[in-house]
């Protein structure tokens, strides 16, 4: 589809952000920015524009999107799922999945690198 756009930035301990504010709306694309990246896991925050999508995919790591903004279907297993600001949905690991911006939305991804099963 679009493209993808990737800005590192760790934040600052002790001080409050507003995660929705952390990355901007693009036309056509898919930004990301990493607030924190670790041997254990990975704190993203994405914004989608309407109709963008990231493919199926699998990885061995239980995730979770929190959708900030806007809507996403999610599809987990075959399964999808509307998923609205203010909802978080988990992705367990080895489990196919895929998003889709229903519309433009915003959304923190939280991985754990531990293995399920």
């Amino acid at each position: 589809m679009g493209e993808t756009t990737t800005a590192t930035t760790l934040i600052e301990g002790g001080v409050a952000h507003t995660l929705a504010t952390l990355t901007e709306y693009q036309t056509g694309s898919i930004v990301s920015r990493t607030l924190l990246q670790e041997e254990t896991g990975t704190l993203t925050v994405f914004s989608f524009d309407q109709g963008q999508a990231l493919s199926e995919h699998t990885v061995p790591f239980n995730a979770f999107i929190q959708v900030l903004d806007g809507e996403a279907e999610i599809t987990v297993g075959g399964r999808p799922e509307r998923v609205c600001a203010g909802q978080i949905i988990l992705m367990p690991g080895g489990v196919p999945h895929k998003v889709r911006a229903v519309q433009r939305f915003k959304m923190l991804l939280i991985m754990f690198k531990t293995r399920t099963g």
